[in-house]
């Protein structure tokens, strides 16, 4: 199939991207990787007026590991970000998660930006993102703002972000102390969006849990945070987290998701994985934390 007709925009700066987005904001995209835009357009789901290609933007494409966070720009690929021995230094979770994302072929055009914008529920990377915490820098005609992970992802495939807006980077927090983390997905082939999966990190102080975030990802219309699991064990002494604690974090997790039947797998199917994946994250993730990563 064949996209619908549109006006092609080859940007050089930031400045021309916003200004198109801000003349038309309800009939522009902007297309970065186009690796989830260009089949929407095929398929004729999105038929914009503008296609605003940020590609030929120069400073877009960096990473930048600074003590407390990571930087990524907008332009930056996949696969490179996957590749980044820095970044791996200091938040492994990122080259787990991506090593999943579609095939090699996708994740050398796909961006990381981009995937964490198109906010698909059952995508890796929205996930990571809600689970290590951090910001998007978004940019308008009107100016610049931030907005943080926890309040970015409002519904599916729907962000808080404006019309006229352009995220040039993210950030992601690093986690201090000793932090152990854990991903896995469930889908029926490698490269296939994730039936359900789980994004963890769980901090130690001593011997005793002093942060926990979850995400359950693929069941619900956004990622969600497993808030309940994560408070039944911060607090909690790692060598007492088990059995029937971990019984109790896995059932309120499954609680906690809103999958949908499908014909890939049922809701109820999806609550069960919730609640196994739950238990597995937090298990895998204090061994992590007791040791380097």
């Amino acid at each position: 199939m064949k996209p619908p007709p549109f006006k092609y925009h080859a940007c050089r700066t930031i400045d021309e991207a916003v200004g198109i987005l801000d003349s038309d904001p309800d009939g522009s995209k902007v297309l970065a990787g186009g690796q989830s835009l260009v089949p929407v357009l095929n398929l004729r789901l999105a038929a914009p007026d503008n296609l605003v290609d940020i590609n030929s933007i120069e400073g877009l494409d960096y990473i930048r590991v600074q003590p407390d966070h990571v930087a990524i720009g907008a332009g930056t690929r996949q696969y490179i970000v996957e590749r980044s021995d820095q970044l791996h230094s200091v938040l492994p979770v990122v080259r787990e998660a991506l090593s999943h994302v579609g095939h090699s072929q996708i994740r050398n055009r796909g961006t990381v930006v981009g995937s964490i914008c198109h906010a698909d529920p059952a995508a890796e990377m929205p996930a990571v993102f809600l689970t290590v915490g951090g910001e998007v820098t978004a940019r308008s005609a009107a100016g610049t703002r931030t907005i943080g992970s926890d309040d970015f992802f409002e519904s599916y495939l729907t962000t808080a972000l404006e019309p006229n807006e352009i995220v040039t980077q993210v950030k992601f927090d690093i986690p201090s102390g000793r932090t152990g983390w854990y991903f896995e997905e469930v889908a029926r082939r490698h490269g296939d969006f994730a039936i359900l999966g789980v994004v963890a990190l769980v901090s130690l102080e001593g011997d005793t849990v002093s942060r926990a975030r979850i995400t359950i990802f693929g069941g619900g219309a956004t990622p969600l945070r497993m808030t309940v699991a994560e408070q039944l064990i911060t607090g909690a002494k790692a060598g007492d987290i088990g059995g029937d604690l971990l019984e109790r974090a896995a059932s309120e997790a499954s609680a906690a998701v809103r999958p949908t039947d499908d014909i890939h797998a049922s809701a109820d199917y999806r609550r069960h994985v919730a609640g196994l994946l739950t238990k597995r994250a937090i298990t895998r993730s204090l061994e992590r934390a007791g040791s380097p990563a």
